[in-house]
């Protein structure tokens, strides 16, 4: 039977060789963009739609190295949720896409 010390550091060992090649895998797929996405296409806003956020379409970087604009869609609320929608941020001199995500609301 393993100690709590040693159960502990088999774990700390483990945990990051674990995460690791997901990390490395994501980083293979598609190469990052060089340049700003495009202006945000006018989309038609439907009407609201009761338990339901409307998400602005946004651009897509693609393994062909190329924009395209994917269509905004409807989400269920989450209760004690709000939405945050997905946008580009220029880090350390690289576009990086940020999903949309639901952020608890206190």
């Amino acid at each position: 039977m393993l100690s709590r010390r040693s159960l502990l550091g088999h774990l700390a060992t483990a945990l990051p060789a674990a995460v690791l090649p997901l990390a490395g895998a994501e980083a293979q797929g598609v190469p990052a963009p060089r340049s700003a996405p495009p202006p945000p296409r006018r989309e038609p806003r439907p009407a609201p739609r009761r338990g339901y956020t409307w998400v602005p379409g946004h651009w897509n970087w693609t393994a062909r190295r190329n924009w395209v604009w994917e269509p905004g869609h409807w989400e269920e609320n989450r209760r004690g949720f709000t939405y945050a929608g997905p946008r580009w941020v220029l880090r350390r001199g690289q576009w990086v896409f940020e999903p949309g995500r639901w952020v608890r609301s206190w």
